[in-house]
């Protein structure tokens, strides 16, 4: 597993990831779960959907 998420879009990610799972928890709703998804994908560097895609926002060394 190669990581492909770079610094800002990791961020972006986790960020993103906890306001749809805190708006999910407040209005009582199972999309909340939703937002589990980029933040596993910003805690782990990697999506998956960007291999298909030939796509990485991570810097090379």
């Amino acid at each position: 597993m190669k990581n492909n998420v770079g610094s800002i879009d990791r961020l972006l990610r986790i960020i993103l990831g906890l306001i749809i799972a805190i708006v999910g928890v407040l209005y009582d709703s199972w999309w909340g779960l939703v937002g589990l998804i980029p933040i596993a994908t910003g805690l782990f560097s990697f999506c998956p959907l960007y291999l298909p895609l030939k796509i990485s926002t991570k810097k090379e060394e």
